[in-house]
């Protein structure tokens, strides 16, 4: 499901959230105490509480949502735009292989806008905007079939050897079987 600029909540659950913070203001009004609030509107204490400081501050008005806590920084026709890189393949980037990785995509935006985004805000980005993570469905071109049984015989029982042995002794690394 792709997530509109709002949060993830659709037009009537917004309008829903808004409602029960008006409520809540109503109900400062009358002086009731915000854990009984919060019981009836079925909310966090916490959030209550939030809304009754900034009802106390600025009136029933600071009650209402103030919109989304970041607005993304990518406009929509950027975002069309840097799908369209994307589209081109991390070679025509200048890595060795097809791989996007999130901090791969990140060089791609810091470079096409001068923009500088986490790598995990990348993650929200293209979250956002329906992407999401993927394994690659075929093998990979460059994969060797007929070195592939040499490592398994050769290669693969040295990684499996190097685990610690199994000898009677003490459960504790620090203070070794006592003789």
């Amino acid at each position: 499901m792709r997530y509109p600029q709002g949060g993830g909540l659709t037009a009537e659950r917004q309008q829903f959230r808004e409602e029960l913070r008006l409520q809540a203001a109503e109900r400062f009004a009358r002086g009731e105490a915000s854990s009984v609030i919060a019981k009836d509107l079925r909310v966090s204490v916490r959030s209550v509480q939030r809304w009754r400081q900034a009802w106390e501050e600025g009136g029933p008005r600071a009650v209402r949502s103030q919109g989304p806590a970041s607005l993304p920084r990518l406009s929509e026709k950027q975002f069309a735009q840097l799908e369209a890189e994307l589209a081109k393949g991390s070679v025509a980037h200048g890595w060795e292989d097809q791989r996007w990785t999130l901090s791969r995509v990140k060089t791609v935006i810091g470079r096409r806008f001068h923009l500088t985004y986490t790598v995990q805000g990348v993650r929200k980005l293209l979250v956002r905007n329906g992407w999401s993570c993927q394994v690659p469905a075929r093998r990979a071109v460059e994969r060797d079939e007929e070195a592939v049984p040499g490592w398994d015989k050769e290669v693969w029982p040295c990684a499996e050897d190097s685990r610690r042995p199994v000898e009677p002794g003490s459960s504790s690394r620090t203070k070794p079987d006592s003789p």
